[in-house]
């Protein structure tokens, strides 16, 4: 058991490969990980793995992609004038700013989440962000962020040994007690192939704005914030030695091939 480390493991978790030996073991990780016990129907299989269980997975998880496509357009929000003006004017101000904001059908997770607004009087774009910490298996969901807010200061809540809720500290110590130098800003570039995943590092000094210029972004912005001295599997564009560092929006592929985990099945 890969949880206490006592008794012989009897069940493996279907998403982390995880071995518990009860239920409580199971509790316990689910907890510690943040692991929700689903198998992943998009992890990476490599061809020397691939077997008939595996393909049939893929042909019944594109034939949910399909229903859910297909409920998606037919909802009536979809055809309502408000809402396509909406998000007609919120990827037209995007663009204004040099980013690609590309939004998905109602059945999709981050659609229903996403509360990025654009205030005409500021002029100013107010985002739905999410923070991820790696290190920790924590994420947070920030709402009505004014764009011209720095990084640092975003993250000033969460990781500032001062200033952050000690609830929170105590999560990401480890975060709290290393050095501000340490601290790397990353945003995954869209649009690239699941096994050719790379990163964008972000500016902490400049602002949302700043940093989210020349990018594509799908419904709102996901950074990861990571520590240069703790090993992560996370590989920046144009710092991995195969291919020189360029701006994400100069790519472009459809849609479902990115966010086909993020898929709801609405049926």
């Amino acid at each position: 058991c890969e949880t206490c480390s006592k008794e012989e493991a009897k069940y493996r978790c279907p998403r982390c490969m995880k071995y518990s030996c009860s239920l409580l073991c199971v509790k316990k990780h689910k907890l510690a990980l943040s692991c929700n016990g689903v198998r992943d129907k998009t992890a990476f299989v490599s061809v020397n793995e691939f077997t008939d269980l595996n393909l049939l997975s893929d042909y019944r998880f594109l034939e949910d992609v399909g229903r859910t496509a297909d409920a998606a357009a037919r909802h009536c929000i979809v055809h309502s004038p408000a809402t396509k003006r909406l998000l007609y004017c919120l990827r037209n101000k995007a663009r204004g700013c040099n980013i690609e904001l590309k939004t998905l059908p109602v059945g999709f997770t981050k659609r229903r989440e996403n509360s990025t607004t654009f205030n005409s009087v500021e002029n100013k774009f107010y985002w739905h962000l999410k923070l991820i910490f790696p290190h920790c298996h924590a994420e947070y969901t920030l709402k009505g962020v004014p764009d011209d807010k720095t990084l640092a200061d975003i993250l000033k809540p969460y990781i500032d040994p001062v200033e952050s809720d000690p609830v929170v500290c105590q999560r990401l110590k480890i975060y709290t007690a290393s050095p501000q130098s340490d601290v790397r800003i990353l945003m995954k570039i869209e649009n690239r192939s699941r096994n050719s995943v790379r990163y964008n590092e972000l500016d902490a000094s400049r602002s949302l704005l700043d940093n989210l210029k020349g990018k594509v972004i799908i419904e709102y912005p996901t950074l990861f914030v990571v520590l240069k001295t703790l090993k992560n599997d996370m590989v920046v564009l144009g710092q991995d030695g195969s291919e020189p560092a360029e701006n994400s929006d100069s790519e472009s592929s459809s849609l479902s091939s990115v966010e086909e985990g993020e898929i709801q099945d609405s049926s």
